[in-house]
């Protein structure tokens, strides 16, 4: 199997806004903070609205653990939650670029093949709070 036949297809993407942050304690560890984003796109061919809250911690080497869960909808009553994990690294500019996994749950029939998938994301934050994510199938 060659290395990039893993990442499966596109299965959706989302652009947002940061709308909250705060410095969290930890004692005896790097940097913590709390990150709150909306955001809007498709998932799976379906429009949605997710709002997540995720905590970054940062680590000895300068790079980021965060770990963080959310809630999805669609205009149609689709409701889907997430939780992940994943590493990021800062930009010069001030941005910070994400890569990780989310395991998503839901009732929702249109959604239903992501209960059984892991979920690779890229996330990309500007300096500015604009966030854009895109969302792929683990095969």
């Amino acid at each position: 199997m060659k290395e990039n036949e893993m990442l499966g297809e596109k299965i959706g993407e989302g652009k947002g806004k940061v709308t909250s942050q705060r410095v969290l304690p930890n004692p005896g560890g790097g940097p913590k903070m709390e990150t709150t984003f909306q955001s809007s796109g498709t998932l799976l061919g379906v429009s949605e609205t997710e709002t997540g809250t995720y905590t970054a911690t940062a680590r000895p080497d300068g790079s980021l653990f965060g770990e963080g869960q959310g809630i999805t909808m669609s205009s149609g009553g689709d409701v889907l939650t997430w939780t992940g994990q994943g590493v990021g690294t800062i930009k010069k500019d001030g941005a910070v670029s994400y890569r990780g996994a989310v395991y998503c749950q839901t009732a929702s029939a249109k959604w239903a093949p992501l209960n059984s998938l892991a979920v690779l994301f890229e996330f990309e934050v500007d300096a500015q709070g604009n966030a854009k994510g895109q969302y792929f199938e683990w095969k």
